[in-house]
């Protein structure tokens, strides 16, 4: 890699050059290209490989593989984000168009804000096919794979599905030792995929290439499909609750979300796409998706077996390694956010028994804060509550003997909360669920039941 070279203002075009599964190795190869330079090839592998699929499955696994290609490949296109994208080893319908263009537009939303570009409206997926006749059922068995990512979310649907009977595999994607920990701890039968980046985009960012957030739970959700294809399971299940759908507003710009593939738009339109295109037996969804982050983490606080072991902290996670020295470092918008979101649920020794200290009562983190209360700040660019959530859990606070006089307590008393309404600080109704969601009809009374109890 000595002679590589990287011209982004020379480069004009993006190419998904091919795409294949090898049933032997279990190894799924997603190779693309710009239009100079040399090709980028991503490797994603199965374990429990050699897979055996009759006719229907891999006729579905193949459609499944295009989509992750198509979605993977917005790790690479954004290293020059060039005007034109090309499709060499298959064509596309109108509907794959679409989807694709919304993902890229929404899911880099925060990478273009941050790089001062514009994509709405620039990114042309080329249409070359006709809308495929409806896809079949292929016979999938009742099981669902859950994604399971080390923090709350995930831990409170393992546990919500296993009150409901049913049957479940935990599932992540990468080496995350945190992450292994935590879906050791379930006590369920657990899948871990593999993921390597094609080495050259590292040696571009090094030569100028642009870089920021991607959507990565939309890939992580292709890989998954995938996975359930070849799992035989017909469920795969994903924690983001409906707070995803709410980006940060910004001045002069509007809202950028910056977990856009975490919102209902997304789900909504993957899972129709999937039974649209892949198999109509197939069933995409967020187990959390009609409840708030506060629902969710007073959920949460109900369940002790994962105190030692849970992290969300999104310094803890590297795309080059990970730092597990500490599971919380108390100083990012998600260890803020979560300590903040299980406080009012929570008696307050256990949770500083988790986050091994206060952070409430620490004066210098009022700016981390303060952002995500969107006072004199927007939310901050991270997986974190509405700011309306975060201000009724203040209140909330505000309110209790065991936190009032802690100094971030004691300053949102003083100084934001004469600035707001009374309605801005109410905890109650920002606990009911939301009717927007996918979850199938058997498993969404019990849910409701259990969130409820």
């Amino acid at each position: 890699m000595a002679d590589f070279q990287f011209d982004r203002q020379a480069i004009q075009a993006f190419r998904f050059l091919r795409c294949h599964f090898d049933e032997a190795s279990g190894v799924a190869s997603l190779v693309y290209a710009f239009d100079q330079g040399p090709e980028l090839t991503e490797t994603i592998r199965f374990p429990a490989a050699p897979y055996q699929l009759d006719v229907a499955r891999r006729d579905a696994v193949e459609q499944a593989l295009r989509l992750l290609h198509l979605i993977a490949g917005v790790s690479y296109f954004k290293a020059a984000a060039p005007s034109r994208i090309e499709i060499d080893g298959y064509s596309i319908d109108a509907d794959t168009a679409a989807l694709m263009t919304e993902l890229y537009e929404n899911g880099l939303g925060e990478f273009a804000y941050r790089n001062g570009m514009v994509l709405r409206g620039k990114i042309r997926f080329p249409v070359a096919a006709d809308r495929p006749a409806p896809a079949p059922a292929i016979g999938l068995r009742k099981h669902a794979l859950v994604a399971i990512g080390g923090g709350k979310d995930s831990l409170v649907s393992i546990e919500a599905l296993r009150k409901a009977g049913v049957a479940q595999t935990v599932v992540w994607v990468g080496s995350s030792p945190l992450i292994k920990a935590c879906a050791e701890r379930t006590g369920l039968p657990m899948l871990n995929i593999g993921r390597s980046l094609a080495p050259e985009l590292f040696e571009m960012n090094k030569l100028g290439a642009l870089n920021g957030h991607i959507p990565v739970t939309a890939i992580n959700s292709a890989i998954l499909v995938l996975a359930a294809l070849l799992h035989d399971a017909d469920q795969v299940v994903f924690s983001n609750e409906r707070s995803a759908s709410y980006g940060s507003l910004i001045p002069g710009t509007g809202e950028v979300n910056h977990q856009w593939s975490k919102g209902w738009a997304f789900e909504r339109d993957f899972a129709a796409h999937l039974r649209s295109h892949v198999a109509s037996d197939v069933n995409y969804f967020s187990l959390i998706r009609p409840f708030s982050e506060l629902a969710v983490a007073r959920q949460f606080a109900r369940i002790d077996h994962y105190d030692a072991h849970f992290s969300s902290c999104n310094r803890n996670f590297h795309l080059l390694g990970e730092r597990p020295a500490q599971r919380w470092c108390g100083a990012c918008p998600k260890c803020h956010f979560v300590f903040l979101a299980l406080a009012p649920f929570m008696p307050k020794p256990r949770l500083m028994g988790i986050f091994g200290r206060n952070l409430l009562d620490e004066p210098d983190q009022a700016p981390g804060f303060d952002a995500l209360l969107e006072f004199q700040d927007h939310k901050p660019f991270e997986c974190v509550g509405e700011g309306r959530e975060s201000r009724a859990a203040m209140a909330a606070l505000a309110a209790n003997p065991s936190w009032r006089e802690d100094a971030l307590v004691a300053r949102f008393v003083r100084e934001i909360r004469p600035q707001l309404e009374t309605v801005d600080l109410m905890l109650e109704p920002l606990l009911e669920p939301s009717d927007d969601h996918g979850i199938p009809t058997p498993l969404w009374i019990p849910l409701l039941e259990n969130f409820r109890a």
